[in-house]
């Protein structure tokens, strides 16, 4: 499911326009942005917890020539599922 047949499936299921449902997925994306950038968690209970993980320095290779290069430590989104979301998928 791609970010429009999203959009739709919200429309039909809330009865709103496709318009009022793109509004409100982009609100709720920009929110969980937000906060994550801010280093807080987004928790949504039955569903999910989105929160913000720190990624260390580390060596890698570069694929075309072997060579060995450093990579940069990095903050990285990371998306732990909830009990109720786990049972919906067994």
């Amino acid at each position: 499911m791609n970010k429009t047949e999203l959009v739709e499936h919200i429309a039909k299921q809330a009865d709103i326009s496709k318009a009022a449902a793109s509004r409100s997925l982009e609100a709720i994306i920009g929110a969980v942005r937000t906060t994550l950038k801010k280093g807080g968690t987004v928790a949504l209970v039955g569903f999910g917890t989105f929160a913000v993980t720190k990624r260390a320095a580390r060596t890698g290779r570069n694929p075309r020539t072997g060579a060995a290069i450093k990579i940069k430590s990095a903050k990285v989104p990371k998306f732990r599922p909830g009990k109720a979301l786990k049972d919906a998928l067994n």
